[in-house]
């Protein structure tokens, strides 16, 4: 099960508030705050729909990329040993590890949407 919506690219977390009883989120991969919330599903997607395009258009308005740049470069935290692992695994097929980690990534991520 995946807490997200996905529209026009953007992605949005889904949670549910018991206390409030609401189902909120937040469009994620962009460098602005943009919420959105809803009492059922049907209120919650709508929401999510409405507060992208609006983005979209506020981006637009103001010549600003909408979705976040990245550099492509991060850290990745794991532990020692598997950290130790990935090294040998990395060379015994001869190729860097930062190779390893893409092809890992690659594999993960390409045509999995």
């Amino acid at each position: 099960m995946k807490d997200v919506l996905t529209y026009k690219g953007f992605i949005g977390s889904v949670h549910f508030s018991a206390e409030d009883k609401v189902f909120h989120g937040k469009v994620k991969g962009i460098d602005d705050l943009v919420t959105f919330e809803g009492s059922t599903v049907e209120e919650l997607i709508k929401a999510f729909h409405e507060e992208v395009d609006d983005y979209i258009k506020l981006c637009k308005e103001q010549s600003k990329e909408p979705l976040r740049s990245y550099k492509g470069s991060f850290n990745v935290r794991i532990s020692p040993e598997l950290h130790k692992k990935a090294v040998e695994r990395a060379r015994t097929l001869g190729i860097t590890l930062n190779k390893l980690i893409q092809m890992a990534v690659e594999k993960e991520t390409i045509g999995k949407d």
